[in-house]
């Protein structure tokens, strides 16, 4: 491992500098003013145009996102500083995350582990690796020996997606068993039970990032229920105990299979049963609304609609769209759970849009709660893209 001295050098232009001196981590490759002929994926020391020493980053040669920050001071074992980190990572939960024996142990920057994903499924640990320094083997073997040491999981997969490795210009590689031999569990949240496959579903397999918003939704939820993009029935699963029926709806076809799976895990006598149905949401609801159908309670989980900034106008035109009709369809004194998993739309935007959808909608919204990400999945202040999950609870007129 390089001593700090030695480390290979990048200076950033006075844009650049000004970013990481305001708390940022990032820098931009149209940022990097001159660099060595540096390895991908290496440890570097990252100074302004001037000279001065800024800290430590791990370096990206393809991502245009170049340089991120993981000290402010000089590191010369970057090894001892990942234990260190994650250690770190685990013990910040502990207080915070309850009810559950699931959650997101590592969330990439905003743990100070950029590029390292890792989710606990009840005794099943899910992990992404994003970066180039990341995927390097002593990194990796790292990270596996601190993970099973200080966790003992009974499996370990990594979830890859091809597509971040071939932006960073990775080998291609399988998502699979890195550690141990099983590959499905059982995990909790809020008292409902979910299965867990380590290979199927989405991103490390669940959205863990809702869990708190499941269980402020079940506090308001009433009568005749529909949740649309229902995933695996996250929300539905949750209000059941408190509605007369309950109705989730998505275009995943092995989603709903395992919905009703999870659906036959926590069913009760005195719940109803739940309906399950494939279909598109936006005509689902167009045709709902459009035939009068009504509902006590609406959730709208859509998948992010802005993946970049360019795409803001049209996702805040789907999102108006969709809200739109769910407003349509309450009774009054229902409630509507909306929600943006969208970064590029603000919390300010996305109220914005939910204001102007309900003047359309000739409907009169009360603001109940306005929620984020669960607490499992932490934000830096100084880091605003750490924050991207909108939960917003109104009462409708």
């Amino acid at each position: 491992m390089p001593q700090a001295s030695t480390l290979p050098t990048v200076k950033v232009s006075p844009r650049g500098a000004t970013r990481l001196k305001d708390g940022h981590v990032w820098v931009y490759r149209s940022d990097i003013v001159s660099s060595e002929d540096i390895p991908p994926g290496s440890l570097i020391a990252v100074s302004d145009h001037r000279g001065k020493v800024l800290g430590s980053a791990l370096y990206s040669s393809s991502s245009q996102i170049a340089i991120r920050m993981i000290s402010r001071e000089p590191v010369s074992d970057l090894p001892a500083l990942l234990r260190e980190r994650i250690a770190a990572a685990i013990a910040y939960r502990d207080p915070l995350v309850h009810d559950t024996d699931t959650c997101r142990l590592i969330f990439s920057e905003a743990d100070l582990l950029p590029g390292l994903i890792v989710d606990r499924y009840h005794d099943i640990l899910s992990l992404q690796i994003l970066t180039q320094a990341m995927d390097a083997d002593p990194v990796r073997r790292t990270i596996l020996a601190e993970l099973t040491d200080r966790l003992h999981p009974a499996s370990i997969f990594e979830r890859v997606d091809p597509r971040v490795r071939e932006l960073e210009t990775l080998p291609p590689r399988a998502s699979g068993l890195l550690q141990g031999e099983k590959s499905t569990t059982t995990f909790s949240m809020n008292g409902i039970q979910f299965l867990y496959d380590a290979l199927e579903g989405q991103k490390t397999g669940a959205f863990l990032d809702q869990r708190e918003n499941y269980a402020s939704a079940a506090r308001y939820a009433k009568g005749e229920v529909l949740d649309v993009f229902c995933y695996q029935g996250g929300f539905a699963l949750h209000l059941a105990s408190k509605s007369s029926r309950v109705t989730g709806v998505d275009s995943s076809r092995p989603a709903l299979e395992v919905a009703d799976q999870n659906a036959a895990l926590n069913r009760r006598d005195n719940q109803p049963e739940i309906e399950w149905i494939e279909a598109n949401a936006f005509d689902l609801l167009k045709d709902y609304a459009s035939s009068n159908r009504r509902y006590d309670t609406i959730v709208l989980d859509p998948p992010a609609f802005a993946k970049s900034r360019r795409d803001l106008d049209a996702a805040l035109r789907g999102y108006k769209e969709l809200n739109l009709r769910a407003l349509k369809m309450l009774r009054p004194g229902g409630i509507l759970v909306t929600c943006s998993c969208s970064y590029h739309v603000t919390q300010t935007s996305f109220l914005e849009m939910l204001a102007s959808a309900a003047l359309d909608a000739h409907r009169t919204l009360r603001l109940i709660e306005v929620r984020g990400q669960a607490k499992d999945h932490p934000i830096l202040l100084n880091v605003p893209e750490t924050a991207y999950l909108k939960c917003v609870i109104v009462n409708v007129k």
